[in-house]
C-alpha cells in the first residue's frame, strides 16, 4: 500500500512552502535537512505531508516516551490505512548491573518489563519485514541492541490450510521460537494445546490463532479475540514471527558457546598474569554458570552480553537496532526517511549514549564480572548512527548547534495556519516586591484567574522535589494540581497529561517534561519559577521551549518570576517578540482572526495497557465515584467479591480486584 494521508486539512501558512523545499530537498539527495517550524505550527502536518509526497518508510525519533506517544497518535490519525508503530524501552523500571570499585559494591541488573510495550515492539519490526507502508515512532531505544533481522526474518512461519505439519510437530516449533507453553489463560508467545488444537497468541497481537489438525496437516485456522472468546476472522493464512527478537539457530548456537569458553580463557590467562586471582575466579565461575544455562535452556541472565558471539560480529562492530530492519538498497545504502523530532534535545541525546554504557562496561570487564565483548552489547555510537539512517529532517524551534552546521538547507516555518501569535509576556520579581506578594502567591492569584474562566495552567520548577512540593501547596490552597516528571512511570505520564486535558484537574506542575512538543491547546497561563536561574533548564532554547507551551490558546500567556534579566532571558523574550510580530504581520495582511487549537482528546494510555490492567482501569472508571460517595461501603463489597472469586478458584477475577482495591484506597490517600 502507499502512503495515504487522510485529513480534511490543507496545508497553510508556512506550511505549503515548508513541505514544497523539503520534497524537493529530498530529491536532490540531501541528506541533512531542518525544519525550524514555532510551537503550534503544525510541524508533524508538514511532516506528514512530506511521507505522503516521498513514499518511503519512516522512522520519527522523539527523546521521551511521551512525546514518542503523542506523535504515534497523531501520524496514526494522518494515516489511518497504513502501519503506524510505536517503539521505546520496555522497561517499566530498570537498575542497570554496575561496580563501584571505591566501595567494592557491585549492582545486580533489576528490570521490570513492560508485556504490552514489548508486544508494540515485536508489532513494529514484524510490521517493518512484511509492508512498505510503515512508520515508527521511536525513542533512542532504537539505537540499542535488538538482534539480527536475517535471523529474526528466516524463523518466522508462513502457517496455511493444508500446511504439512501435526499437532506434535508444530508444538516443537513454536518451542524453537520461543514461544512458551501454558495451560492457564493466553498472553503473547505463549501457546497451548486444547484436545487435537494448538492454540497461539503471537506477540504482536492481542488475538489467539487456533490451529486444527486433521492427519499431517492444518485443516482449519480460527482467529478469536481474546477476551470475549468471539471469533474474528477464519483466515486462510497467516505469519508467526518468533516470539524474541534475539533468535540463533542450534549451529550458531554451538559456535558461540566455543567463542566465548576461548575468550574465557584468554581474559583468565590475563588476570592471572597481572595477579588478579579473585577477578580471575569472579569472572571463571559467572561466565561457566552462564554457559551451562545456554546450552541446558538456550538462555541465561543477562545473556544479551554475549550477543557479539552469537551474531557473530567481530570485536567493536556496530550491533544490530531496530534500524536494521528498515530497507535497504541493493548496495546496502538505507533506503528510508528519518524525521527528528525536537532536535535539539534528541541529537545530543542520541549521541550521549554510548560514552555512558561504555565506561560502566569498562568497570564491569576489569572487575572480572564480565567478560571484554560484553562492552559490544551497546548503543550505536553517533557515527554509526548517521551511517544506519536514510536522509535526515530535523524539527525544531530552536535548533542546535549540530543541525546549524550539517543541515544543508533549513526551512524557516514561523507562521502558524491558526493566525495564533507568540504569547504575551510578562516579568514579575520572585521575591515580595511592591504589589506583587513573591512568586508563588502571585502565581495562585493569575492561576485561579485562569481557572475560573474553564482555561488549564501549567507552571515549571527547578527540581522534582520542588514540583511535588509545589504540588501539594497548591492542593491545599484549593487547586486541583498535580505534578509530573522523570520518576513517573510512562503510562501513567500519559494518562495525568490527558486527564489534565479533560479537564479533570487544572493545575500541572513539572520540570523538563512540560518543555518540547507537548500538545496542550487547553493551557491559557504559562508560569516559570526562578526564570532567572541559568542553566540547562533556564537557558534561551529552554525558555523558548516553556514559552512556547502558551502558544495554542489565543489568550495564551507566560508569567517570568524573575529578580534580574539574564542573557538568555533577554535572547527567549527577544526571539519570541521577533516571532509574534511576524504573525501578527501575516494575520493583517491576510485578515485573519486568531484562534485556539481545537484537538480531540484521545486516550493513548490503552494500547499500553495489559489486558489486566485495563479491565482494572474500566473498574475504577465506574467505581470511582460511588467510592467518592461512602468509600467503607465500597471497599466492604469490593472484598467481599474478591473473597468471592477465590472461593470458586477464580483467581484472575480475585486478582483484579485486588489492584482496583489498591487503586480505590490510593485515591483516597490523596
Amino acid at each position: 500500500m502507499e502512503f495515504k494521508l487522510s485529513t480534511d486539512k490543507t496545508p497553510a501558512g508556512d506550511q505549503p512552502k515548508a513541505i514544497e523545499a523539503l520534497v524537493s530537498g529530498i530529491e536532490k539527495g540531501m541528506t541533512h535537512q531542518t525544519l525550524l517550524g514555532v510551537t503550534g505550527s503544525g510541524k508533524t502536518f508538514t511532516a506528514a505531508n512530506v511521507i505522503q509526497h516521498v513514499q518511503k518508510p519512516t522512522l520519527v525519533i522523539a527523546h521521551n516516551k511521551t512525546l514518542a506517544a503523542q506523535l504515534a497518535q497523531e501520524y496514526r490519525d494522518f494515516f489511518p490505512e497504513n502501519a503506524v508503530h510505536y517503539f521505546v524501552s520496555y522497561y517499566d523500571y530498570y537498575q542497570p548491573e554496575a561496580y563501584m570499585p571505591v566501595s567494592d559494591t557491585y549492582i545486580e541488573k533489576e528490570a521490570q518489563i513492560n508485556e504490552e510495550i514489548d508486544r508494540l515492539r515485536h508489532a513494529s519490526t514484524q510490521a517493518l519485514l512484511t509492508r512498505e507502508d510503515v512508520i515508527i515512532v521511536a525513542s533512542v531505544s532504537c539505537i540499542y541492541g535488538l538482534g539480527s533481522p536475517a535471523q529474526y526474518e528466516k524463523v518466522h512461519k508462513k502457517i496455511e490450510k493444508g500446511f504439512k505439519t501435526n499437532r506434535a510437530e508444530m508444538l516443537r516449533t513454536l518451542v524453537s521460537m520461543y514461544f512458551e507453553r501454558t495451560n492457564a489463560d493466553l498472553t503473547p508467545g505463549h501457546f497451548r494445546a486444547v484436545g487435537n488444537t494448538v492454540e497461539i497468541m503471537p506477540t504482536n497481537e492481542r488475538v489467539i490463532y487456533r490451529l486444527g489438525f486433521s492427519g499431517d496437516a492444518v485443516s482449519a485456522i480460527t482467529k478469536i479475540d481474546a477476551v470475549s472468546r468471539a471469533i474474528i476472522d477464519e483466515p486462510e493464512v497467516f505469519y508467526l514471527f518468533p516470539a524474541k527478537h534475539f533468535v540463533t539457530p542450534e549451529d550458531e548456537r554451538e559456535r558461540a558457546m566455543k567463542e566465548i569458553k576461548m575468550l574465557l580463557d584468554e581474559q583468565l590467562a590475563k588476570f592471572k598474569k597481572e595477579g588478579k586471582l579473585l577477578e580471575a575466579e569472579r569472572l571463571k565461575r559467572r561466565t561457566e554458570h552462564d554457559l551451562a544455562l545456554i546450552r541446558e535452556v538456550g538462555y541465561c541472565n543477562g545473556v544479551e552480553n554475549y550477543s557479539r558471539h552469537f551474531d557473530g560480529r567481530d570485536a567493536g562492530e556496530a550491533p544490530y537496532t531496530l534500524l536494521d530492519y528498515f530497507p535497504h538498497t541493493k548496495d546496502g545504502k538505507p533506503d528510508f526517511l528519518t524525521i527528528i523530532d525536537e532536535s535539539h534535545v534528541t541529537v545530543p541525546q542520541l549521541g550521549g549514549m554510548y560514552a555512558g554504557d561504555r565506561s560502566r562496561k569498562k568497570t564491569l570487564v576489569e572487575h572480572g564480572f564480565r567478560l571484554p565483548s560484553a562492552v559490544d552489547n551497546r548503543p550505536l555510537n553517533f557515527e554509526e548512527f548517521e551511517k544506519r539512517v536514510g536522509q535526515m529532517i530535523f524539527t525544531s524551534a530552536t535548533p542546535g548547534t549540530y543541525e546549524e552546521e550539517e543541515s544543508q538547507q533549513t526551512v524557516e516555518q514561523v507562521i502558524r495556519p491558526t493566525g495564533l501569535v507568540d504569547p504575551l509576556i510578562d516579568m514579575r520579581p520572585i521575591v515580595e516586591k511592591d504589589e506583587y506578594p513573591g512568586q508563588v502567591q502571585d502565581f495562585i492569584n493569575e492561576a485561579e484567574k485562569v481557572i475560573k474562566g474553564g482555561a488549564r495552567v501549567l507552571v515549571t520548577t527547578l527540581t522534582k522535589k520542588m514540583a511535588e512540593d509545589l504540588s501539594d501547596f497548591l492542593s491545599e490552597r484549593g487547586l486541583k494540581a498535580e505534578y509530573i516528571h522523570s520518576d513517573i512511570k510512562t503510562i501513567d505520564r500519559i494518562e495525568i497529561l490527558t486527564k489534565f486535558r479533560k479537564g479533570e484537574f487544572d493545575c500541572l506542575v513539572g520540570v523538563n517534561l512540560l518543555r518540547e512538543g507537548l500538545d496542550l491547546p487547553e493551557v491559557e497561563l504559562v508560569a516559570i519559577l526562578d526564570a532567572d536561574k541559568e542553566g540547562f533548564l533556564r537557558s534561551e532554547t529552554s525558555l523558548i521551549q516553556t514559552i512556547g507551551r502558551a502558544a495554542r490558546n489565543v489568550s495564551g500567556r507566560v508569567v517570568l518570576y524573575a529578580d534580574e534579566m539574564t542573557g538568555s532571558l533577554e535572547k527567549a523574550i527577544g526571539e519570541t517578540n521577533r516571532r509574534r510580530e511576524l504573525q501578527l504581520a501575516y494575520n493583517r495582511e491576510h485578515n485573519i482572526t486568531p484562534q485556539t487549537i481545537a484537538k480531540e482528546i484521545k486516550d493513548i494510555t490503552a494500547e499500553l495497557r495489559t489486558e489486566h490492567q485495563e479491565t482494572v482501569h474500566t473498574l475504577l472508571t465506574v467505581d470511582a465515584e460511588l467510592y467518592k460517595k461512602n468509600p467503607k461501603k465500597v471497599l466492604k463489597e469490593k472484598r467481599q467479591q474478591m473473597d468471592d472469586a477465590v472461593k470458586i478458584l477464580d483467581f484472575e477475577t480475585a486478582a483484579i480486584i485486588r489492584d482496583e482495591i489498591a487503586a480505590l484506597e490510593g485515591m483516597g490517600e490523596k
